[in-house]
């Protein structure tokens, strides 16, 4: 059906003389039918094809230039999708199932989009030939099902001691991205610093909120460390304080340490000097019962969220105590899940139980292109708190060493939390595949079809790996079907684009299922549009 009589019908009806009805405005443009599900088709296949050369072990980089005159060069799906300037509706469903991967897993976000591009390619082809939408989304869901039910079957449990699989893991996360020249060294700070978080948990759960990332800006990525601990880019008010102080009481005060600030304004009428002396002194005396009280409490660190005042500061330093003022509230909670300190609120609270412990207090001084910064170390064998430091330099390429990983990190801390993992290189997409073909050979009717298409699309993961490696995809892909006919299950791409026994490459299982539910559901909804109303125009 053409735009101007889509537009008449909304109109009214103008047969029998009668005046059609204005409902909506004449610059208003409908699209219907197979045109619509073109338009769709389209701008979903080119979000696909300009994310795809990003993929797998041989994936390029892409430099974002922005707006505001900043560039990026990064290979990170989720990071593109974010920083992409997109006006289609598609893509707009794209870019929002994006964020949804990743804010679930935290990886896998390049392979869902390739998946689901392809997904609207093959439905597209369909859709020309006349096969109905809704026939199209049952066979999409129901190859979905056999698509999961697969990956359940060959899921391998995996238990927190295999400490050379959670590796195998984390370096598959970091494959292809900036983070991949630290190789095993950086991927066993993840893995350490996973299992530390999650001995000093307890009851409570392992999360990736734990673990922190911090940039220190000089010697090179062999250099990077892990912190059982915090490390704070802060400097301290007063250059007398102690350095370095190890086995240290610490005190957590949510509180300032100043003057109490009344709720209304309030003038003081000094009608000589004795009287200014006797105020300024009762204010003195305040605010050395405030320093007196931290003093007594045997705290020789003290942290507070708020504000310092200099007097007090100045005393408890002259009595040996180290002061960090200002460090916000969540930084209080991050030094206090450190420490084991209680949060303070009232001066009346602070005691020998409310107290942490550091083994370890240090401030590093590093000279930086700003002139000289300094790092607070916080370090504690039971903190519930753990900082992996990246060295390198202070500009991008660090922090898309950071994402990377982030990325490794969410996949060893998700594989740990659901106990299962799943060969990588393309394997599960092409056992997949196959298990769908040959539910869709015992299935009748048009949603045959569909199962068909969703197998296709399952290949197209292994086939960009194939084709970033620089391989033939049609041969290898046709190896692939065969080694899996013949029960090979662990048979997928290898970094040099070729079919082979995949040993090392692990992903967590509830990524891949992730991606496969988000990707059909995303592409089923925008199968199901058969008209675009559009009030601009276009």
């Amino acid at each position: 059906m053409r735009a101007g009589s889509d537009r008449r019908a909304m109109d009214g009806d103008e047969s029998g003389g009668r005046a059609p009805v204005v409902i909506v405005r004449p610059t208003t443009n409908v699209t219907s039918g197979v045109a619509v599900t073109q338009k769709l088709v389209r701008a979903a296949v080119a979000f696909g094809d300009l994310i795809r050369g990003t993929f797998g072990p041989n994936g390029l980089d892409k430099m974002l230039y922005k707006s505001n005159g900043e560039t990026a060069v990064t290979n990170d799906g989720a990071r593109i999708v974010s920083d992409l300037m997109v006006k289609h509706p598609a893509a707009k469903t794209f870019v929002s199932m994006a964020e949804t991967q990743e804010n679930a897993c935290g990886d896998g976000v390049t392979g869902c989009l390739i998946f689901a591009a392809e997904l609207m390619r093959e439905g597209g082809r369909l859709l020309e030939r006349s096969l109905h939408p809704l026939t199209l989304v049952e066979g999409y869901r129901e190859a979905a099902d056999i698509t999961l039910a697969t990956a359940e079957a060959r899921s391998q449990d995996a238990t927190e001691a295999d400490a050379a699989r959670w590796i195998d893991v984390a370096l598959t996360a970091m494959t292809g991205t900036s983070a991949e020249a630290g190789g095993v060294d950086l991927a066993s700070l993840v893995v350490d610093a996973a299992m530390l978080v999650q001995r000093t948990a307890g009851t409570d759960p392992l999360s990736y909120e734990r673990i922190r990332m911090a940039k220190r800006g000089s010697g090179d990525l062999g250099q990077s460390r892990l912190i059982s601990g915090l490390i704070l880019d802060q400097r301290l008010a007063l250059d007398r304080q102690a350095r370095l102080l190890n086995d240290v009481k610490v005190a957590v005060l949510t509180r300032p340490l100043t003057l109490q600030k009344g709720v209304r304004d309030t003038e003081i009428e000094v009608n000589d000097v004795d009287q200014l002396e006797s105020f300024m002194a009762a204010e003195d005396a305040l605010l050395d019962a405030h320093a007196t009280s931290v003093i007594n409490s045997g705290a020789r660190l003290i942290v507070c969220a708020k504000e310092v005042e200099p007097r007090v500061l100045h005393r408890l330093v002259d009595a040996g105590c180290v002061v960090l003022a200002d460090v916000g509230r969540d930084g209080a909670d991050d030094l206090a899940d450190v420490t084991g300190a209680t949060l303070c609120e009232h001066l009346d609270d602070l005691d020998a139980g409310a107290l942490g412990h550091l083994d370890r207090f240090s401030v590093e001084t590093l000279e930086g292109e700003d002139g000289r910064r300094e790092r607070l170390m916080f370090e504690h064998a039971n903190s519930k708190l753990a900082c992996i430091d990246v060295a390198g330099s202070a500009g991008t390429a660090t922090e898309e060493v950071i994402r990377g990983l982030f990325d490794a990190l969410r996949s060893v801390i998700g594989g740990m939390d659901s106990g299962r993992l799943l060969l990588g290189g393309g394997s599960l997409h092409v056992a997949a595949a196959s298990a769908v073909r040959e539910a869709a050979e015992a299935s009748s009717g048009r949603r045959r079809l569909a199962m068909e298409a969703y197998a296709r699309a399952l290949e197209a993961v292994p086939g960009a790996l194939i084709e970033n490696a620089g391989g033939n995809r049609l041969d290898v892909l046709m190896d692939l079907r065969a080694a899996h006919r013949a029960g090979h299950a662990d048979e997928g791409v290898t970094p040099a684009g070729i079919n082979g026994t995949i040993t090392q490459a692990w992903a967590n299982a509830e990524t891949l299922e992730h991606a496969v539910v988000v990707s059909t559901e995303a592409v089923c909804g925008l199968l199901r549009i058969d008209q675009v109303i559009s009030a601009r125009g276009d």
